[in-house]
């Protein structure tokens, strides 16, 4: 199944979850199985996981400056185009909500927004909030524009609540991103 993703540019989006150190190992094996890996952080990903765990595992330069310097297109609009799949990973409750009402705020949800690709997310937040109607409202909006979602799934929460919020496990999520790109 690994051949699926060899010569493959996959974005990666990474938000401000405590499941981001989950992420660090799908980047890993993205990269194993031959993709060519771009990571988005967001700020607050960024206070969870550093920059340098991403651009370690993917051998690349991670991408979370909104405003940096560009060569001949901004820098979403040039990461948009290139990507043949999108992994949002984890998925904050924030970040659906942007993504569902097209709120372009910083680089990832500006790429987003930008991107053609298919998109798939793996949702991580607290059972409360993943049931809250605004969350559920927000991802039957996305699914209706064929966005795909892995997860999330059962167990016991990093707020120490026992529930539906986890994030899915780093294969399943490469398991699902490998059936989007059959």
């Amino acid at each position: 199944m690994s051949d699926i993703f060899k010569g493959k540019h996959i974005l990666l989006g990474v938000t401000g979850g405590i499941a981001c150190y989950k992420t660090a190992d799908l980047a890993s094996m993205l990269n194993k199985a031959g993709a060519r890996v771009d990571v988005i952080m967001t700020d607050a990903a960024k206070k969870f996981v550093q920059p340098l765990t991403f651009a370690s595992l993917t051998r690349r330069q991670v991408h979370s400056d909104m405003f940096g310097p560009y060569e001949s297109k901004p820098e979403h609009i040039s990461l948009a185009e290139l990507a043949e799949l999108v992994i949002i990973a984890p998925a904050t409750g924030n970040t659906l909500a942007k993504l569902a009402n097209g709120i372009a705020d910083n680089l990832l949800t500006s790429t987003l927004l930008a991107t053609e690709a298919p998109i798939l997310v793996a949702p991580a937040m607290n059972d409360k909030m993943w049931a809250h109607p605004a969350t559920q409202d927000n991802c039957k909006k996305l699914e209706s524009r064929g966005v795909k979602f892995v997860g999330p799934a059962e167990g016991y929460l990093a707020c120490g609540s026992v529930g539906k919020g986890r994030m899915s496990e780093p294969v399943d999520i490469f398991n699902a991103a490998a059936q989007l790109l059959k």
